[in-house]
């Protein structure tokens, strides 16, 4: 039990003064001040935490609290060294929290677990890489995963799928298969392109915005001030969530006097949908437009396919949809009056949509909606799904993908002179289950948190034990070092915010953002003793390969690009481009109303209802991210939004179901999840009454990650269920 932990009011508003003195609070505690003024500059470093891009006339201080949080972790003068790891063994490290792991500082030394050892132990450079190249060279190449985070630069990605390659596998899971892949999925199927269609402009120049299964105010802060813009232009905003967010509700900017005292109200219609409830809101909304003959017609016929059988299938029965979505059909009917009274329309989703079972069908249904009135491909209009890890876009458009299509590999065997593999490799659910069966012998994980970030906790955990050696490359400790194979390795490197000095002098880096936007980021900050990503990446090609480029590429990363340039459209002019403040769009036939599927056209698809029911006793939970926290990078055991302070441990229910069920706000509860393949526990939950959907709860994760089967998994994407978990509240004695 978390014994400090503390419940209050939920705030009304995010940001405002509170934001300010937390990151300024973060910044002082770790010396940090000076490189914030840095961050998301045009000379600067690209933020390390969200993707959400850039305007062109920047503010002083272009951040938001949690980017402030994010730099000054990465900033810290704390240091976790050889001496740490001989006062810590491995199962002390497995007892601590993530929180407490994050707080020892930066990494200084690569480490290394003997088998049978109970302790990391230091170890040279040449040791660790050499120990990696003879592991690598002693099995297959489908043996081997190699993950990615979105941490990762253009240049270290593009590099590392090519060592990968080389090898001769596409075994390269990375974190879009658990957030965005259903968006990829259902865009790719639709419009002919994995991404978002909007720019920036678009968003803050458009009628009306649609925010579904997303929290702004927590996950994305900049991107209220885009949403103060649509409001002071006279567009509206439509919140769909179970749970109201503070920031969709009253945002006060800081950056305005104006604003962070009185604060811009900003949803006009806030839809506390019930969980899983999203495909039948938009199959609703678009009968409705069908019905009232509100659609673009001249659009659907010069640019689309599909629509008659669309428009034939799309039956919708009142009763159900209400059931489905936990809202009453006159407000259903208020939303479509706004999307009837908008001439341009925008659509922004993020986790909350995308890891369900349904998620793709979901999305897809989106899409029906942007093309029944024309909203795709014109100013103001489009797909906005929003991207949580400041380069997890990039990695994957620079070669990052499990299933890459054949056009790359074609490409990069020509600039390479070599046979790419072809055949698919495992994304993060099967790269598990190989490990689980024996199929795999080695881990590598490029950055982020593999055992925190991924479903199925102990499953997950005993799968990495069947290893033989696991390596992470990481700034930071974190709880999957506690998790190893037979022997382990961790390689501390560079962060964003560090700077990167080789043979040809200090070297830029690269990043996209969320809307295609491809920008330089530089660090300033020395940090001696540790190797870049890209060095890590090419000292390993230069011992396991006899190709004379991975010493080229590590002395001067303008050669990554030009070979980036070479493989990849879009990319031409790369090294020239990046010097333009703001960088360079990626092309997006989208919004020229180009739609590279295989017909040309965009796709109208039918998207059967499906509708999750409980048995009785039972709630749908999703898991949320709390204020202080970044993907799985926990700052600090508040959450002062929802009012939780000193704790983590806690699960939201609406109090009618609290009654209902006869469990008591304050008491404690085990989550018990129900799924075909058997029962999975989290103990030690305290009940939280809460304003959430009636028959749903939230908690956080990775707390409960744990309860999340591995094989339940979204249709297409295979991307976990995390927001669509069915649970009983079991009280706990005492």
């Amino acid at each position: 039990m978390e014994e400090s932990l503390k419940v209050g009011r939920p705030q009304q508003s995010a940001a405002g003064i509170p934001g300010v003195v937390h990151a300024l609070g973060f910044a002082v505690r770790e010396r940090a001040l000076l490189p914030l003024l840095k961050v998301n500059q045009t000379d600067g470093f690209d933020c390390p935490g969200c993707a959400w891009p850039d305007p062109d006339h920047r503010h002083v201080a272009e951040f938001c609290e949690n980017g402030a949080k994010a730099v000054a972790e990465e900033t810290t003068a704390r240091r976790c060294g050889p001496e740490f790891f001989a006062e810590h063994d491995l199962a002390d490290l497995r007892g601590r929290s993530d929180h407490w792991l994050g707080r020892q500082g930066r990494l200084t030394t690569p480490m290394y677990r003997r088998r049978g050892a109970s302790h990391y132990e230091p170890v040279s450079w040449e040791f660790a890489l050499d120990l990696i190249a003879a592991k690598l060279s002693s099995i297959e190449a489908d043996e081997a995963v190699f993950y990615t985070s979105g941490r990762t630069s253009n240049e270290a990605a593009f590099l590392y799928q090519l060592l990968v390659r080389r090898l001769g596998t596409n075994n390269l899971p990375d974190c879009s298969n658990m957030c965005h892949e259903s968006s990829g999925s259902a865009l790719t199927e639709t419009i002919g392109i994995g991404k978002g269609t909007v720019t920036l402009t678009d968003v803050e120049t458009t009628d009306l915005i649609l925010i579904n299964g997303q929290n702004p105010g927590t996950n994305h802060p900049r991107m209220l001030s885009a949403l103060e813009k649509v409001k002071a232009r006279g567009g509206r905003i439509i919140a769909i969530n179970p749970l109201p967010e503070a920031g969709l509700i009253n945002f006060k900017n800081p950056q305005t006097i104006k604003s962070v005292t009185g604060g811009v109200p900003l949803a006009d219609e806030f839809c506390q949908i019930r969980v899983n409830g999203d495909l039948a809101l938009f199959r609703a909304l678009n009968r409705i437009l069908l019905d009232r003959d509100a659609v673009d017609h001249e659009f659907i016929e010069t640019y689309c396919t599909g629509f008659e059988e669309y428009v034939a299938a799309l039956e919708v029965d009142r009763a159900e949809t209400e059931f489905a979505t936990g809202l009453e059909w006159s407000q259903i009917e208020r939303v479509a009056d706004l999307v009837c009274a908008a001439d341009t329309a925008v659509v922004c989703w993020a986790m909350g949509l995308t890891q369900h079972k349904n998620s793709v069908p979901t999305i897809k249904e989106i899409v029906n909606f942007l093309l029944l009135r024309g909203n795709m491909g014109k100013p103001g209009a489009g797909a906005c799904p929003v991207r949580g890890h400041s380069n997890v876009q990039g990695d994957r458009t620079v070669g990052i993908n499990e299933k890459p299509p054949r056009a790359f590999i074609e490409s990069l065997s020509k600039a390479f002179d070599f046979e790419a593999p072809t055949e698919h490799g495992y994304d993060v659910v099967d790269a598990i289950r190989a490990m689980r069966e024996g199929r795999v012998k080695f881990f590598m994980g490029m950055g982020g948190n593999f055992v925190r970030a991924t479903p199925d906790t102990e499953v997950t955990e005993q799968a990495l034990g069947n290893l033989e050696l696991t390596v992470q490359v990481s700034t930071k400790l974190n709880g999957s070092h506690a998790v190893t194979g037979a022997e382990a390795l961790i390689l501390p490197t560079l962060g964003r915010t560090d700077a990167d000095p080789q043979a040809t002098g200090p070297q830029d880096v690269t990043v996209e953002d969320s809307m295609g936007m491809v920008h330089a980021s530089r660090g300033r900050r020395e940090f001696g003793g540790v190797l870049s990503e890209v060095a890590i990446v090419t000292e390993l090609g230069r011992r396991l390969f006899a190709d004379a480029y991975w010493d080229r590429f590590r002395g001067d990363y303008s050669l990554i690009r030009d070979k980036i340039e070479e493989v990849i459209p879009g990319f031409e002019d790369y090294n020239e481009r990046i010097r333009h403040p703001g960088g360079f769009a990626l092309p997006n036939g989208p919004r020229e109303r180009r739609f590279t599927t295989a017909s040309g056209r965009a796709h109208f698809t039918v998207n059967p209802l499906t509708v999750v029911r409980t048995p009785l006793g039972h709630l749908i939970l999703q898991t949320v991210r709390s204020h202080d926290q970044y993907n799985t990078t926990v700052y600090g055991l508040d959450d002062r939004y929802r009012g939780i302070k000193g704790g983590r441990r806690v699960v939201f229910v609406h109090p009618d179901d609290l009654a209902e069920l006869g469990i008591a706000d304050g008491s404690h509860v085990t989550l018990v999840s129900m799924h075909e393949s058997g029962e999975r526990r989290a103990a030690g939950f305290r009940v939280v009454a809460y304003d959430t959907a009636r028959g749903c709860a939230a908690a956080y994760f990775p707390e409960t990650n744990v309860l999340v089967p591995l094989d339940s998994v979204a249709d297409t994407s295979q991307t976990p269920t995390s927001k669509s978990i069915i649970v009983r509240l079991e009280p706990e004695a005492g």
